[in-house]
């Protein structure tokens, strides 16, 4: 990561969305004469605005972007509503704001400026792709094979490396969960990296602005864990969700009818990357669990393939460990990093 990239930008404290549509607070009158600036009226619009929009959880949201607002916890929000807390014009225009915003479909991760992931809270805004829930799983899967690999050798012989790291989600949970291990996180797109810089940096994982082909050739043959959630959404397909849609299309689309350029790049890194006995732990498309592992059998390059499902229950990623079979060249082909059969 440059100086530049890190200097030339600060992280805005509070987005501030253009109103795109009406809000009145339940008790408004009409003629403009003063709304109620009640928190909880103010809530129960913002609720009702947000579900009419189609928002699957509008109360929530709504206690959300009021924590926001008021710099408190949502369970500090919901009690003050009960207490009947009113807000100052700025807070109470502020929220209308973000209420707005919401309705049409801006990620509420975008207009707090925050993401949950496991164990750490992520800076996020436009630009970059927001984790998922089910990411989550592929991390917690990195990071028990991390453990592993300190408990066998001690954190200080240990390497993880992240392909596509986007926000830097998966780089940060691994180095809160298991501290002491080198930490190195790939990113190709500046502007997701911007992201990941802030994200990363404090936590001491070392960022790589490079292309998850050729990145970290010093570390060859060295790495116990590759995890990656690289874009792997076949080309065409347009995400069912509304917010899904304002993610980065370079961040979802993996290459392909099939998408699956992407993950056959993850695939030929990790394989120039892993020591043998390393594991290799990557999140693919439901539809791409057959041919994921047919990518990492073929070559003899891995064995113990496992398919692992999602929340829905659905397979959502693959995990495989590095035989001891050497790499034919820098990579296993292809000039754009797939294997060769």
């Amino acid at each position: 990561m440059t100086d530049a990239m890190t200097t030339e930008r600060t992280t805005p404290s509070r987005p501030r969305p253009t109103p795109a549509g009406s809000f009145r607070a339940h008790g408004a009158r009409a003629g403009g004469v003063r709304e109620d600036p009640g928190l909880d009226a103010l809530l129960r619009s913002a609720a009702e605005l947000l579900a009419a929009a189609g928002v699957p959880s509008p109360r929530a949201d709504a206690e959300l972007l009021a924590a926001h607002v008021l710099g408190a916890s949502r369970g500090e929000v919901a009690a003050w509503a009960v207490a009947g807390r009113e807000l100052t014009a700025v807070q109470a225009v502020d929220f209308r704001r973000l209420a707005i915003s919401r309705s049409t479909r801006t990620p509420l991760q975008y207009l707090t400026g925050t993401a949950a992931f496991r164990s750490v809270d992520l800076q996020v805004g436009h630009g970059v792709f927001l984790p998922r829930p089910e990411t989550e799983l592929v991390a917690g899967r990195a990071i028990e094979a991390l453990a592993e690999a300190v408990r066998a050798r001690g954190a200080g012989a240990v390497i993880g490396v992240d392909l596509c790291t986007g926000s830097g989600a998966i780089a940060a949970a691994m180095a809160e969960e298991v501290p002491g291990v080198s930490l190195h996180a790939v990113e190709a797109d500046p502007e997701a990296a911007w992201w990941a810089a802030a994200n990363l940096g404090p936590r001491g994982v070392e960022l790589h602005l490079d292309d998850a082909a050729t990145a970290l050739s010093a570390l060859d043959g060295r790495v116990d864990v590759v995890v990656s959630n690289p874009p792997y959404v076949p080309d065409g397909r347009i995400p069912e969700q509304a917010e899904a849609r304002r993610d980065p299309e370079r961040a979802l689309y993996g290459g392909g009818a099939d998408g699956m350029r992407m993950p056959s790049v993850v695939a030929a890194s990790a394989a120039r990357l892993l020591r043998p006995g390393g594991v290799l732990v990557m999140e693919h498309d439901d539809t791409q669990s057959a041919a994921v592992a047919r990518l990492l059998e073929r070559d003899g390059l891995f064995d113990a393939v496992l398919a692992r499902n999602d929340l829905n229950d659905r397979p959502r990623y693959t995990e495989a460990v590095r035989t001891a079979r050497p790499v034919d060249g820098q990579v296993t082909g292809g000039v754009d990093g797939t294997m060769t059969p």
